[in-house]
């Protein structure tokens, strides 16, 4: 058990959500509090945080109809997201002053609770504590678990750019993909996945139909998928497909953001069943839910790569803390930024 001497602040600035938003999420859709701060309860922790990552999933969590299976937010009360921070106080034997952790108390300044909520990290294991924000576990999962990549084969991401497209496709080409192919939305994007990243190949979606694009850039069939997009990505997707191919679900973020004609169809593609059939596809879809011995099996496999220069983590830092985050995390639904968004919280 140890105690910090910095003086804590008397409150913890956090944003809230206002309002369920409807069909647009704009900064009316956000709220301004602040909490008390006091020294921590028997067993309990205050955490300064550090660092804090945006992800689309808030926008879901915002629809009080949503199927994800986690909680949506409440009106009025602060918004909650991933988060490595210091202990700056403790009241338990779990946790010293000075510890990383990792927990989902983000949006505000401090958190504050009882140890059992924080998980403890290695700061010696990744270049920064950022790094433990990565989408990994996610991209991991779903190319390597989910489509159950394999050598040799062909590989297509949709929305390539974002935090978790960018880390699958690079877990493709480690796992000995052939051919990694990616979608995005603008030229200076797709330098970033062929330069950066080391995609084969890469393309815009605005430019003509996504189903000429892969049929000229994989010529002989696509045996995974990891689809982050939905709409019309994943019904050329599936007519494009090689017999026996696995598609790892991932995402609608056509559906989320008003593509595909402007009311979200794109949550919603059609399947060409019999596509579907007579290529003998498997079609998975799989939640972002991971247990934490996945987790430090991940930031340990990434911490490796990393060393070895083998991977890079592609991020977005914005400045600004407590009163950025609404900003970014509009910026973040308009596709602003690649790789994954970290918000410096301190």
């Amino acid at each position: 058990m140890s105690s910090g001497r910095a003086e804590l602040p008397a409150v913890s600035r956090e944003v809230r959500l206002a309002s369920y938003p409807g069909d647009a999420v704009t900064l009316d859709t956000f709220a301004f509090g602040a909490s008390e701060l006091s020294e921590p309860g028997e067993g309990q922790v205050v955490v300064r945080n550090d660092w804090m990552t945006l992800g689309s999933v808030a926008r879901d969590q915002m629809n009080p109809d949503t199927k994800l299976p986690i909680p949506v937010f409440q009106p009025g009360v602060a918004m909650w997201g991933r988060t490595v921070g210091t202990v700056v106080r403790s009241n338990s034997d779990a946790l010293s002053v000075g510890d990383l952790v990792e927990h989902f108390s983000g949006w505000r300044e401090y958190a504050v609770g009882t140890a059992h909520e924080f998980f403890r990290r290695d700061r010696a294991l990744l270049p920064g504590p950022e790094y433990f924000l990565s989408q990994g576990p996610t991209a991991w999962h779903g190319m390597v678990g989910t489509a159950q990549v394999r050598e040799g084969d062909t590989v297509f991401v949709s929305g390539a750019t974002n935090g978790v497209g960018a880390l699958a496709g690079q877990i493709a080409r480690l796992s000995g993909a052939k051919r990694v192919i990616g979608s995005t939305g603008s030229k200076a994007k797709i330098d970033f996945l062929v330069d950066e990243l080391g995609f084969d190949a890469a393309f815009d979606y605005h430019d003509g139909p996504v189903a000429d694009r892969l049929a000229e850039l994989a010529p002989d069939g696509l045996d995974v998928v990891f689809d982050n997009v939905g709409g019309e990505q994943f019904e050329a997707a599936v007519h494009h497909a090689a017999r026996g191919a696995r598609f790892a679900l991932c995402g609608v973020l056509s559906g989320q953001h008003g593509e595909d004609g402007g009311e979200g169809e794109g949550g919603s593609p059609r399947l060409p069943l019999m596509s579907a059939i007579t290529k003998d596809l498997t079609l998975r879809g799989f939640a972002t839910l991971h247990t934490p011995d996945q987790i430090e099996e991940w930031n340990a496999r990434f911490g490796a790569w990393l060393a070895e220069g083998r991977i890079v983590f592609p991020h977005t830092v914005v400045e600004g803390g407590v009163e950025a985050l609404p900003q970014a995390f509009l910026d973040l639904l308009d596709r602003k930024h690649s790789g994954t968004v970290l918000v410096r919280m301190s």
